[in-house]
């Protein structure tokens, strides 16, 4: 039973083997029909893209024509409005620009578009015939352009009045009356620009014309005419800056002129002048800038270039008037007023460099601070000139009276002025000195000497050496008071003072020592004795003590002429100070009545017991000492000669 299973098993397995042989063998022969089919269908696809490619060829070049087509519409169309922009642009500018000046410069621009598009696009046929009208058009444009620019600043540029800028003016400076060289007194000297003081510059053009302007200079330096516009803003703005100033009363005067002026009417021109200044750089000069650098924004060389054409005539006008002071003859009475214009250029000197910045305002501010330098300097040399005038001053008259001298008064109050300009000085002395600002002490100390030296020499006029004592005393002790008084005395000092006040008291000494010395040995005692013993008085007129009578008499009367002398001479004499005079009076009182005193005591009763006493005996103690009071009062009597 177990043979006949296997054998069953084994037919089964065969069969399925056979099974699977055609099964594979019917695949194969199936797949290579497909690959025979497949073949056929490539052999077919080749053969149909030959077929087509004539096909794509002709579909590919009605594309590009196409394309063609419309690149060429579309270029057509953008030269067509450029044609139509051009026509427009053309319509506006033939309108010209005084209607509607913003559509104006669009049409420039639009020209210039134009002009620009036809360059980049030589390749149309009537490119250079189309550019030679545009450019013909754009030219007129700008003529145009120019004549606008020039009418309508012409129309807004008018010269500033006076009383305009005054009201520009701080308070402090405006003028007091009509005259614009008249100010507040509190404020003439030494304002140095210190005092924060705020100036307006006026408004020269419109601000809703500026714009405008603006506009139409940006046009004319785009089409290459920066020269014309610079010439045309000179021509225009320049008079009408000078006129300005003409209005104020700014004279264009020669040095001939200045040289043949008197000096109150040359003082009175300079003192304008330095007002004249002011108003120029602060409110004019400046509002002129702004203008420039408005209308010229974008233009930094034009705008300086404008600003220094239109003001170099007026400013000119302006230094040549300062210049010929600084050159002219020098004299004492000049210092002041050059060192008003010299403090005046220093106040300006930042605002002269800010305004007038830039390559093309060298000259101008060179000129201006050249000005400064000379003005310093000729005041530095007016200062050593008045050193040297003050000591070899020669002056023959003399003060009759021995009063203080006019050159006392005249040094003494030059100095005292010369402080109201200390800082001035000093700031000169500092760049002129080596830095030295001490010097304005060291100068103030040889005016002085030289002052006394002088008076040394003038004293020695007098034939008597009591007045010449007497003016020593007044002139030094002028020279005193007036330094303790003033800020003389921080500068020259308390050793000075000190020193200077022993000089009058020795003078005053002196005076004492020379005026009445002969008259006090009328009451000496000395030479009254006489010679033949002491008989009693009454027998031959002497008394206990041996004075004879007569001398006594003769005493008395010499005493009485020569008092008598020096009461007329002496109250012709002057000691203006009251406080010297009543010292000097008071000095003399004081050895003369108690000598007196003395003297009429001890021997008055020898001449009140003769005959006519009151014509010995001519005055009391009281009667001398109201005298006295008579002394030094510069009474108007005939002098005799001294």
């Amino acid at each position: 039973m177990g043979i006949p299973r296997i054998v069953m098993g084994v037919d089964n397995l065969s069969e399925r083997a056979t099974m699977m042989r055609e099964s594979v063998q019917k695949s194969q022969s199936i797949t290579d029909n497909m690959v025979s089919i497949l073949g056929s269908f490539d052999h077919r696809l080749s053969a149909l893209e030959t077929a087509m490619r004539p096909t794509q060829i002709r579909t590919h070049a009605i594309r590009k024509a196409h394309e063609n087509i419309d690149r060429t519409l579309k270029a057509a169309d953008v030269i067509l409005s450029q044609f139509d922009l051009s026509r427009q642009a053309e319509a506006k500018i033939l309108k010209g620009p005084h209607e509607d000046l913003e559509s104006y410069l669009e049409a420039i621009e639009q020209l210039r578009n134009n002009i620009r598009f036809f360059n980049n696009n030589k390749s149309f046929k009537s490119s250079d015939g189309v550019l030679n009208n545009a450019n013909s058009l754009l030219a007129k444009a700008i003529s145009k352009l120019e004549e606008e620019f020039k009418q309508l600043l012409s129309s807004y540029s008018k010269p500033v009045e006076p009383e305009r800028l005054f009201e520009c003016l701080p308070n402090s400076m405006r003028p007091s009356s009509g005259s614009p060289g008249e100010q507040d007194s509190n404020s003439k000297h030494h304002n140095n620009g210190t005092d924060n003081t705020v100036y307006t510059p006026p408004t020269l053009i419109p601000p809703r014309i500026l714009p405008l302007l603006h506009d139409l200079s940006q046009q004319m330096v785009q089409a290459g005419h920066q020269q014309q516009l610079v010439k045309i803003y000179r021509d225009t703005r320049s008079p009408v800056l000078e006129e300005s100033l003409r209005k104020l009363g700014v004279e264009k005067l020669s040095k001939d002129d200045v040289q043949k002026m008197q000096w109150e009417v040359l003082e009175f021109k300079i003192g304008n002048w330095i007002h004249f200044m002011r108003i120029a750089v602060k409110l004019l000069f400046a509002a002129e800038r702004k203008v420039c650098d408005q209308m010229f924004e974008g233009f930094q060389q034009l705008k300086d270039q404008c600003f220094a054409d239109v003001t170099t005539g007026s400013v000119a006008v302006l230094l040549s008037f300062g210049d010929a002071i600084a050159k002219s003859k020098r004299s004492p009475e000049k210092l002041f007023v050059l060192l008003d214009m010299y403090e005046i250029m220093r106040e300006l000197h930042s605002e002269i460099e800010s305004l007038f910045r830039g390559k093309s305002c060298n000259e101008i501010r060179e000129s201006a601070f050249g000005l400064s330098k000379r003005l310093a300097q000729t005041a530095q040399e007016t200062f050593r000139d008045f050193e040297e005038a003050v000591e070899k001053d020669a002056t023959k008259t003399a003060v009759s009276d021995g009063t203080v001298h006019p050159l006392t008064s005249y040094v003494i109050n030059y100095v005292k002025f010369l402080f109201d300009y200390q800082s001035t000085l000093k700031q000169l002395f500092q760049e002129f000195e080596n830095g030295d600002s001490n010097q304005l002490a060291a100068v103030t100390m040889r005016i002085m000497q030289a002052l006394q030296t002088n008076l040394d020499g003038k004293s020695k006029q007098y034939k008597d050496p009591a007045l010449t004592n007497l003016f020593l005393m007044n002139n030094i002790h002028y020279m005193v008071r007036s330094v303790r008084r003033s800020e003389a005395k921080d500068l020259l000092g308390d050793d000075w003072v000190q020193r200077h006040r022993r000089v009058v008291q020795q003078h005053a000494n002196q005076y004492k020592r020379t005026a009445w010395a002969k008259i006090l040995q009328c009451l000496s005692i000395q030479g009254l004795t006489s010679s033949g013993g002491s008989n009693p008085m009454g027998v031959d007129g002497q008394n206990s003590s041996g004075v004879s009578r007569p001398v006594v008499k003769e005493r008395l009367k010499t005493f009485n002429i020569q008092f008598e002398e020096l009461h007329q001479r002496q109250s012709q004499w002057t000691v203006p100070d009251t406080e010297l005079r009543e010292s000097l009076r008071l000095a003399v009182a004081e050895v003369l009545l108690p000598a007196y005193r003395s003297f009429i005591k001890r021997f008055g009763p020898m001449v009140e017991n003769g005959k006519n006493p009151q014509k010995y005996i001519r005055y009391s103690a009281e009667d001398l000492e109201r005298m006295l009071g008579e002394f030094f009062e510069g009474k108007t009597l005939n002098e005799p000669k001294r």
